[in-house]
């Protein structure tokens, strides 16, 4: 077996062919992970978005939000179900919130985009204290006031801290203040109070879905139970993060579509690469091969010999793409969401694992590669490459 310090030396004598393949494998493998850490950034927003513990009420066959409906007077009989949480102050804890979707200008192009607006009780920030504000105050509902999640903040005309935009010809909200919660989809919505979405969109009397704390997330299936068993109610009932789960599976599958038909497309140009370095080194060495089989080294270890140069090649390349794709980490990106068809900011998020598979995947792009030169160099004949 050959020393891989052998095939270390002869890439470093190679340097250009060396630099150029690896450089074509550093850029495939940065467009494979850079994908993957979009998607699990995709994932990882939407699904910080739920909690075990508690359950989405949407109206029967909606599969969001944004095409629920449900009238406030069959809110009285969710609350009377036994599987929910008791508020500190007596009562129950659930709320009422109202979706609607905003076109509005978007900063820094010419284009416009639509914006995800909430409409929330009072005791909204209550119900989820993993929102909190970061700038401002918090909105009094009297005085048309808005909070805006931080990932939007800037991107759109009016959603500043201190500026305005218009709900409606005869209405301008105020926004107040920014919130997080610590990087879910709701850091790209805008907060208003219920009562002034109701009135600007017509919904009076109406919500788009029901949030509820279960007194434990085992109580889900017992609560699914009951409300399909109730004659007055028409609701589905989802865990809420299985919602989002959902929510997320068609956008991340979009992107992970496009992204691997690029990297396919930019391996396989990588992979002809590698092969067409690899067999120049083997025409090049024809005479090193033929000593080195005369010294009694198999055509075996001088197959795996090259194959093992074409590897390691490609995955010093690989390392250098996996290295500078988490860069990426500290860009926000924004697509639209099929399924609330507003502009969503998501982050790249890498893992260990993503990086462990990007670098498996160069590997396996220096396997093909250098598969068929390794073979050629195996069935060089001794005496010929001697003579040559």
């Amino acid at each position: 077996m050959l020393p891989i310090s052998y095939n270390i030396r002869s890439l470093l004598v190679r340097k250009t062919t060396t630099i150029a393949t690896a450089s074509g494998i550093a850029l495939v493998v940065f467009v494979f992970s850079s994908v993957l850490m979009l998607q699990n950034g995709i994932k990882r927003t939407l699904g910080l978005s739920g909690r075990a513990d508690n359950a989405i009420v949407l109206s029967k066959g909606a599969d969001a939000e944004l095409s629920s409906t449900i009238t406030t007077s069959q809110l009285s009989l969710l609350e009377a179900k036994p599987q929910l949480a008791q508020a500190a102050g007596g009562g129950v804890l659930a709320v009422e919130e109202l979706v609607v979707v905003m076109t509005m200008d978007k900063l820094g192009t010419t284009g416009v985009a639509n914006v995800q607006l909430r409409g929330v009780p009072i005791d909204a920030l209550a119900f989820r204290p993993e929102v909190r504000l970061i700038a401002g105050r918090a909105p009094n509902p009297a005085r048309n006031e808005v909070l805006v999640g931080k990932a939007i903040r800037g991107r759109f005309r009016g959603l500043t801290l201190g500026q305005k935009f218009a709900l409606r010809s005869n209405l301008e909200m105020t926004v107040v203040g920014i919130f997080e919660s610590g990087g879910s989809s709701f850091e790209s919505e805008v907060w208003a109070s219920l009562d002034d979405l109701r009135s600007a969109f017509g919904r009076t009397g109406l919500a788009s879905s029901v949030r509820v704390r279960l007194s434990s997330p085992d109580a889900l299936v017992a609560f699914q139970k009951s409300v399909a068993e109730d004659p007055q109610l028409g609701f589905d009932v989802l865990r809420e993060t299985e919602y989002y789960e959902k929510q997320s599976e068609g956008l991340a599958m979009f992107i992970t579509v496009l992204g691997m038909v690029i990297a396919v497309f930019f391996s396989i140009g990588a992979m002809i690469g590698a092969m067409i370095t690899m067999y120049g080194s083997v025409a090049s060495r024809q005479r090193e091969i033929g000593t080195l089989r005369a010294l009694g080294f198999s055509r075996i270890g001088i197959l795996t010999s090259f194959l093992a140069e074409s590897i390691f090649l490609c995955a010093a390349g690989g390392l250098i793409g996996a290295l500078g794709s988490l860069a990426m980490g500290a860009i926000r990106f924004s697509v639209m969401n099929f399924a609330s068809w507003s502009e969503i900011v998501f982050t790249f998020t890498p893992t260990p694992g993503i990086i462990l598979g990007s670098l498996a995947f160069a590997a396996f792009m220096g396997l093909l590669g250098g598969f068929f030169p390794a073979v050629r160099a195996a069935r060089v004949a001794p005496a010929k490459a001697m003579r040559g």
